[in-house]
């Protein structure tokens, strides 16, 4: 062996033998640390059972080591300083971005263009920019309660007693005995076990909904739901499921579908469906009683919006159960608006006692809203009591709305497509051969309502709120929405029809002869 190899063999060696020592060295000091033998054993476990755990965990302790032994960055560190001048002229020259966009000609138009009612309304009002009343055909006072001399004689009374507001929350100190006697009227007139009002008529189906409904839970909805149900939606962050508006066999594929994959997921959730009595964008009837099979057939339960139908169609103005005879109590939320017939305001969701308790402590709506005025409450009390006593108003809503109908469909116009329910009161017009665009048909929808109200009749044109699709529901195209009341009378509803079936011929007309001379 020659005399370097042996001085290797010596270096390893003694290299070895310092290794060893300073294992066992570090090995004793370690083991002299309180609670030393517990980590190791939890080191030895942990590896036996998980390796791949045991070299995150070092990845980690080497992650930690490095950053709070590493340099501290300090941000003004390679900052660049600015004198007190230069500092002036970037404030000056800085111009914050504007917070909400100047309204364009088309917005502007629009703003202008909204009527002014002066005096009280009734089915002719006094518009600011016309010389003599209009024969209103926008408001949902559908059954003309809203200057009866009794009901007015009772919110005065009321107004004496309690004053203007409740001034508080329902949950807190807002609650008055008024209120819980409304409730307890809207439960009796529409035969389900309790009842809950929200003071405000669009907020009530966006609280309902997320009070029920939450994330991982199932909705199977029309695609035509109104703006209200789709904030509701929204809030919810539910899986949503669309079915084609007002088809019974879509409906069915889908609930169908729904329940085939929870199954084979081995996984139940809270599953609804919801929809409307009459639906506020179409006026188009729901076939209520082949829906409460469906849900039942499926195990759904349902969310209903009867808006347009409570105190509107039914013998006696309940609403599409009555109208279908079925029982509100397959309904499992039934939410409908104070502020049409019943000349008051807010909304309400009817239901089971449980349905309804829970949402006085998950109802955002009810929970952080002022009360109802109590003159309102007893003002809706009073409206049950008077429908029930004189149930013909109904009859007559209906046969006016049955009239208008006809007046419309005579002469066979072919500008006028008209998609609602016959004895709908509120139903909509819309051009009967759609415009290139929505902004084309905005605008000759809005020169109807401007023909219109030149000759005497007030209506209003109904459209998708600018950037408010929801994705998966239909683009509502705009029309023209017309709400017939108890208190017109034949002359004017049939002069009506002349003069909006003149108003679309015209601008039909005109439209297609500015596309014939281009």
């Amino acid at each position: 062996m020659s005399s370097s190899d042996w001085d290797e063999n010596k270096a390893l060696s003694y290299l070895h033998n310092v290794t060893i020592d300073s294992w066992v060295l570090l090995r004793d000091t370690f083991n002299r640390i309180p609670g030393s033998d517990i980590l190791v054993r939890y080191i030895k476990n942990s590896h036996q059972n998980d390796p791949i755990r045991t070299f995150i965990e070092a990845l980690l302790v080497i992650f930690a080591i490095w950053y709070f032994t590493g340099k501290t960055y300090h941000p003004d560190s390679n900052a660049v300083k600015l004198t007190e001048r230069e500092v002036d002229e970037l404030i000056n020259e800085w111009q914050p971005e504007q917070l909400v966009e100047a309204a364009t000609a088309d917005e502007q138009a629009e703003l202008e263009r909204i009527p002014v009612i002066e005096g009280p309304v009734g089915p002719k009002v006094r518009v600011r920019s016309q010389a003599k009343p209009v024969t209103h055909l926008a408001s949902y006072n559908f059954l003309e309660l809203l200057h009866h001399p009794e009901i007015k004689s009772g919110a005065r009374k009321i107004l004496r007693a309690y004053g203007v507001g409740a001034c508080g929350p329902p949950g807190f100190y807002g609650t008055q005995d008024v209120h819980m006697d409304m409730e307890r009227d809207i439960a009796n007139f529409l035969g389900t076990e309790a009842c809950i009002v929200y003071a405000q008529a669009f907020g009530t189906i966006g609280s309902v909904i997320p009070a029920f409904a939450k994330r991982g839970d199932v909705i199977v909805v029309d695609k035509a739901v109104n703006f209200a149900i789709q904030k509701g939606l929204q809030i919810s962050r539910c899986t949503l499921r669309w079915y084609e508006h007002n088809d019974m066999a879509d409906l069915e594929r889908v609930l169908a579908e729904v329940s085939r994959e929870q199954a084979r997921r081995g996984r139940l959730t809270r599953r609804f469906i919801v929809t409307e009595g009459i639906f506020a964008d179409y006026g188009d009837l729901l076939n209520l009683p082949k829906v409460v099979e469906l849900k039942r057939k499926y195990k759904f339960r349902l969310m209903l919006d009867d808006t347009w139908a409570f105190a509107t169609i039914g013998a006696t103005g309940r609403g599409s159960c009555e109208h279908w005879n079925v029982n509100p109590r397959e309904i499992d939320m039934l939410v409908g608006s104070l502020s049409t017939s019943f000349c008051s305001g807010g909304g309400f969701c009817a239901g089971s006692v449980e349905v309804v308790e829970h949402q006085r402590i998950t109802g955002a709506s009810y929970v952080f809203s002022a009360a109802m005025p109590a003159m309102l409450a007893v003002a809706v009390s009073d409206s049950i009591n008077l429908v029930r006593q004189d149930p013909s108003l109904f009859s007559r809503l209906q046969e006016n709305a049955r009239l208008f109908r006809a007046a419309i469909a005579s002469d066979g116009s072919a500008d006028i497509e008209c998609i609602s329910w016959e004895r709908s009161p509120m139903l909509h017009l819309r051009l009967a051969k759609p415009a290139a665009d929505e902004a084309e048909e905005l605008r000759l929808i809005r020169g109807i309502t401007d023909e219109c109200l030149a000759h005497g009749v007030l209506c209003v044109r109904a459209k998708q709120v600018d950037g408010s699709v929801f994705r998966g529901a239909d683009l509502l195209r705009s029309s023209i929405r017309i709400c017939v009341t108890a208190g017109h009378n034949k002359q004017d509803l049939e002069r009506a029809a002349k003069v909006i079936k003149a108003a679309f011929t015209k601008v039909s007309r005109a439209r297609f002869a500015s596309a014939s001379s281009a």
